[in-house]
């Protein structure tokens, strides 16, 4: 996962503990970047790489958005 911009790694710095409780071998990485644009991105088997744009989410948009990622990986494994 990569994320950037202050919104969005507060973002991460409020969830990280129930991130990572939930789900214990997800690697997260947090890349701060100017002039870039914030992006949530996954990273699942066989290469398969999904991400989206985050400009402009709140909080509730951006915890929908990682639950779609998570909702694709276990469509995968399936």
């Amino acid at each position: 996962m990569v994320l950037c911009c202050i919104i969005y790694r507060t973002f991460i710095e409020k969830n990280y503990k129930d991130l990572k409780k939930l789900n214990p071998k997800l690697p997260i990485l947090v890349r701060e970047a100017t002039n870039t644009e914030p992006q949530l991105w996954a990273r699942y088997d066989y290469g398969v790489e999904r991400g989206i744009r985050l400009e402009g989410m709140t909080e509730d948009q951006i915890s929908k958005a990682l639950e779609d990622l998570g909702k694709v990986g276990a469509a995968l494994k399936s």
